[in-house]
């Protein structure tokens, strides 16, 4: 085989394989679909900043500069990825796409759209936020307003003086709205189908991402009472502005359903004020109308959904089995699932403790499990 280990993906998780492997005096061949490095974070709305503070979100073997500031920008997460493929000399190929992994004899062939390559192994690291998942919700096409992904939101000055509903309460539905509002849209809605836990981004200096490091590893039992008296204290109650109560903690919910929480970067002012409304999930278009799920009826100018990425995972290996039924990975890192050898994940997880964090454990674990795997010369 000319090259031994296929990295997919030139985004924060392929790059922090790649630089952990090179450091193990391994070479990796790392491809990506897009023109650069950090195209997928390029692309994203202006005004996002990373959650976890910039000590916590730094890659393997190198620290994001303190002149980002304690919450990294997009612009400076982007430069930073770019200096570090750089500093660890990661070039990655770009424009391919791998369409299928199949076990072969004493390895992997990767399908692109223009060869079949082999390894010995390969680390999926495309991305948590692949390919953008618009619902097929009926009527649609009859609806006269215009709607959107949030993939293609950018900043609030394309909306103001209109009506929009916003779909979906997560982080990224929740800085939408609270952006739209303070820029001038003439209405904003939140559609809500799942109630989030909304947290604050910190407890007085203590950002809130460095407490859910352990919450990865408690039970829902002993931290969730815990969590609830925090988003009291510091969050208060919502449900007189709208907001829906959550049905689990914080734990429960993200275990049960990978939904973490909504960590709150403007939402709370907006919904206090009245500039955000909650209304219940939207359920059909009905020509000029949005229904909801409470019979309620809208005419928003336009319906901005924040309902998430699939990881574009089925196509390239759901024929392995290494797949759970909502397309997610079953193992991570240095873990291989059963028959299938040698095939890895990394940062395809949206853990309670941070995904770049997540990433950073994984690349380091993976790297390591490689080369001691990988046949020395």
């Amino acid at each position: 085989m000319d090259e031994q280990v296929l990295v997919v993906g030139a985004g924060p998780a392929g790059l922090a394989v790649a630089a952990s492997l090179r450091r193990r005096g391994v070479q990796p061949l790392v491809v990506d679909r897009g023109s650069a490095v950090g195209d997928s974070w390029r692309a994203r709305y202006d005004r996002l900043h990373l959650h976890t503070p910039r000590v916590q979100s730094a890659l393997p073997g190198l620290p994001i500069p303190r002149s980002a500031g304690r919450w990294v920008a997009r612009d400076d997460l982007v430069r930073y990825l770019g200096d570090y493929a750089a500093h660890h000399g990661v070039e990655p190929r770009f424009g391919t796409v791998v369409r299928r992994l199949d076990l072969v004899r004493g390895g992997w062939a990767a399908v692109t759209d223009d060869d079949e390559l082999r390894f010995r192994q390969v680390v999926l690291a495309s991305g948590f936020n692949q390919d953008p998942v618009l619902p097929r919700w009926p009527g649609r096409k009859s609806f006269a307003g215009q709607v959107l992904h949030a993939s293609a939101y950018r900043d609030p000055a394309p909306f103001r003086g209109k009506d929009v509903l916003v779909v979906g309460a997560g982080n990224t539905g929740a800085e939408i709205a609270a952006d739209l509002a303070a820029g001038g849209a003439r209405a904003v809605r939140l559609a809500i189908r799942t109630p989030p836990n909304v947290i604050p981004r910190q407890l007085g200096p203590v950002p809130v991402t460095l407490l859910g490091i352990s919450l990865d590893y408690s039970p829902a039992w002993l931290a969730d009472p815990l969590n609830r008296a925090l988003q009291r204290r510091f969050i208060g109650d919502l449900t007189p502005y709208g907001m829906p109560a959550p049905r689990a903690g914080v734990v429960a919910q993200a275990r049960a359903t990978g939904v973490t929480p909504t960590i709150d970067v403007g939402l709370v002012v907006q919904l206090k004020a009245g500039r955000v409304q909650p209304v219940a999930a939207l359920d059909r278009f009905e020509g000029r109308d949005v229904v909801l799920a409470d019979g309620t009826r809208l005419q928003p100018d336009v319906v901005l959904a924040a309902t998430g990425y699939t990881r574009g995972l089925d196509d390239v290996v759901g024929h392995l089995g290494v797949l759970d039924g909502r397309g997610r990975p079953l193992v991570r890192g240095a873990a291989t699932a059963p028959g299938s050898p040698g095939l890895r994940f990394v940062g395809l997880s949206n853990p309670l403790k941070g995904l770049l964090l997540q990433i950073r454990l994984d690349a380091g674990a993976a790297a390591r499990a490689i080369s001691r795997e990988l046949p020395r010369d």
